[in-house]
């Protein structure tokens, strides 16, 4: 019976584990990973199995200097070490700030392994841009409900008067004014219902993202320029998305024809899809997300600009409407989804995630 009780203890404890969000290693006292959980296998872009039994120089690649030193000190002091703002090389090259907790675990009065708890700074510090990015989206949207409403309810009444004066009119010089007023009338209130974006429900179902890709792709490349290429990076192994279609194709379509303007007569842009694990979303963890980049090497998104990105009526350019973003947006919100806007290497990337798990299925 005891014994049945300590194996349920320790399942227990390794489910905790494999669900904390924060990466957690194990090395035993000659610096040789004996454990690694998923969170730890994401940070560093390895697996369990890749990894299992090697030491910690060749998991762990420091951009500066190496963790060795601080183990070792750990081990033979037995006092637990912080280490903060650890700049770390991952497998796929991607360089992430951490903070690392050195903890020893002790087998009688002497440390005989070493815990390593890594704390992703950099995704902290996404999360909040996120989330201050969904109350923003939220709090804009409101207000533009507002606004429409206020807005349409007298051109209603407007467009009303003018057709009954154009019926009094004899004179169809007189009428070309009515006529105006008309036309400016119905003008605004499309322009209100494109700021509100889709009002049609919503025509769910399971949906390949790479075919709305490159559905999406082909209707670009016939607009683009003959300097201007489109290139694909695609994972096939991403499950089906749970959406409308016309919907995302119209979410993908304002993001890849911004990138097209961005670039000119001259450039690349790139669709790239993988699959996100733990992504945080708001308040909610997701098991597992598409994220589907849209890569541009034009010039970006003005410094000025770049915290207004998505909300609607701000642009860069002069014929611009500035509602396509903001509409994206709202669409990829509908599906629990975000899109994010940044500028690493002399490149844009404009970032959609989409859960894959949501509970419609």
């Amino acid at each position: 019976m005891e014994r049945m009780v300590e194996m349920s203890s320790t399942l227990q404890q390794q489910r905790i584990l494999e669900n904390l969000s924060d990466a957690v290693l194990c090395f035993d006292k000659s610096k040789v990973l004996s454990y690694i959980n998923p969170a730890g296998e994401i940070l560093l872009g390895v697996s369990s199995r890749q990894v299992q039994g090697q030491s910690v120089d060749k998991i762990i690649h420091c951009v500066k200097g190496t963790l060795i030193k601080e183990i070792e000190r750990a081990l033979e002091s037995g006092v637990s070490l912080v280490e903060r703002n650890l700049e770390l090389v991952s497998a796929g090259e991607q360089c992430v700030t951490v903070d690392c907790s050195i903890t020893p675990i002790y087998e009688g009065n002497r440390p005989n392994a070493i815990l390593l708890e890594l704390q992703h700074v950099d995704r902290h510090l996404q999360i909040s841009r996120e989330s201050q990015l969904i109350q923003q989206q939220t709090a804009s949207k409101v207000l533009m409900k507002g606004l429409a409403h206020e807005i349409k309810n007298p051109l209603g009444g407007l467009r009303g008067a003018a057709q009954l004066l154009e019926q009094e009119l004899e004179d169809d010089a007189l009428k070309e004014y009515t006529q105006i007023i008309i036309e400016e009338a119905d003008r605004l209130k499309n322009l209100m219902d494109r700021m509100l974006g889709p009002n049609a429900l919503p025509k769910n179902k399971q949906l390949n993202i790479h075919g709305v890709l490159e559905r999406v792709r082909l209707v670009v490349q016939a607009e683009l320029p003959a300097g201007v290429q489109i290139l694909r990076d695609y994972d096939p192994s991403i499950p089906d998305v749970y959406a409308d279609k016309d919907q995302l194709i119209q979410a993908f379509l304002n993001i890849a024809r911004n990138a097209a303007q961005a670039v000119g007569e001259q450039g690349e842009i790139k669709i790239r899809t993988r699959i996100g694990r733990k992504i945080t979303i708001g308040s909610r963890q997701n098991r597992l997300v598409a994220k589907i980049d849209i890569i541009d090497n034009g010039p970006g998104v003005s410094e000025g600009m770049q915290e207004q990105v998505f909300y609607p009526m701000v642009t860069g350019r002069a014929e611009g409407t500035g509602l396509g973003l903001s509409i994206s947006q709202s669409i990829i919100n509908r599906y629990d989804g975000l899109i994010e806007y940044t500028r690493e290497g002399g490149v844009t990337l404009f970032s959609v995630y989409l859960p894959l798990e949501t509970g419609h299925e």
